[in-house]
């Protein structure tokens, strides 16, 4: 026995379902994965971020613009209370990214440690005076009371120590010297406990936008010193061996914050939206908050920053023996990650 069965469907009706499926097929087939090819996902870069700090100012321009889905970047940021918590995270291998300084890649490089420095910013602190004070020099600081933050052998205090005996001039003795954290001293400073502070930048910035005055920024004294430009003081830290494994990621990753950067200098609009994050209280903070960041931001080669980089390390162990610079009298080699061969 043969059985025909028949369709209930019309043939005008047939053929358009046809048409329909036929579009279907086509469609799945263009989003198919060809031989040879297959779906990425982002590449995911663990960040290590000090809550305060000013990375978290940069990281949170680069999502406002949308850089690192342009860089096809998935950033996981741990935010953290201290640099000293981002060294340890690093180091334990739970961040592949942090902000530190290269003396300190150094160190851990002497010890067996490998890792390396890229520029992030050139930004350093500053000798702030209130704007009546008599003092109208460097040398106007002997019989005064200078507060430092960072403690004995923070590089700032260092490299100001090294700049004045040049001119016979001890600060250690010659001044009555305190240390602190930086908040507290930029308070105290307020108060009219100091004659003078040397503080981080960003707590100049504060002070300078209450009437301070700068009585000399440390990048003004580095050419004494016997460098050639202005030194990336911190920079992006890393494993050296995770970035030969990842190297496309950090080139993307590089050239993401420096579009974040670019964004920074040229659009005061990109400050009013990360305004909140400064923790500037008023325009005239945030304008100067700005300002110093801009002028910190890096342009030089990175042949030219390590250059000077080794100058200054000559200068710092000298002053700060191994206490500061650990076992090695020389920056080593591999502090600097240069991207491509000749940067």
């Amino acid at each position: 026995m043969r059985i025909v069965l028949k369709s209930t469907l019309s043939e005008e009706t047939t053929h358009k379902v046809m048409r329909v499926l036929a579009r279907m097929l086509a469609l799945a087939m263009m989003l198919a994965p060809t031989p040879g090819m297959r779906a990425q996902a982002a590449d995911v870069i663990r960040l290590a971020v000090q809550k305060t700090g000013t990375f978290a100012w940069e990281l949170a321009t680069i999502r406002e613009a949308g850089l690192d889905k342009e860089a096809d970047l998935s950033l996981e940021v741990t935010e953290l209370a201290s640099p000293e918590a981002g060294k340890i995270a690093l180091r334990a291998g739970n961040a592949d990214i942090m902000l530190s300084d290269w003396l300190w890649v150094s160190r851990e490089r002497a010890l067996g440690a490998k890792l390396t420095f890229y520029p992030y910013s050139s930004a350093l602190g500053a000798v702030m005076v209130p704007a009546s004070s008599p003092i109208k020099t460097l040398a106007d600081l002997r019989g005064r009371k200078l507060a430092v933050s960072g403690g004995p052998i923070d590089k700032s205090w260092l490299l100001l120590q090294a700049r004045m005996k040049q001119d016979g001039i001890d600060l250690k003795s010659d001044a009555t010297i305190v240390y602190g954290a930086p908040p507290l001293i930029a308070a105290k400073a307020l108060e009219g406990e100091m004659d003078a502070t040397l503080n981080f930048w960003n707590f100049c910035a504060q002070l300078e936008a209450k009437g301070f005055r700068r009585l000399a920024g440390i990048e003004e004294i580095l050419p004494k010193l016997g460098v050639k430009g202005a030194v990336s003081a911190v920079g992006y830290v890393f494993d050296e061996s995770w970035a030969a494994s990842h190297r496309d990621a950090v080139a993307r990753f590089l050239a993401m914050t420096r579009k974040a950067k670019q964004l920074l200098v040229t659009s005061d609009a990109a400050w009013d939206r990360i305004a909140p994050l400064t923790g500037a209280t008023d325009p005239t903070m945030l304008k100067t908050y700005r300002d110093r960041y801009r002028d910190g931001i890096p342009r030089r080669t990175i042949n030219d920053e390590e250059a000077d980089a080794r100058v200054l390390y000559r200068v710092l162990a000298e002053i700060g023996g191994r206490d500061l610079v650990g076992p090695a009298a020389e920056l080593d080699p591999g502090t600097f990650y240069h991207a491509a061969p000749g940067d």
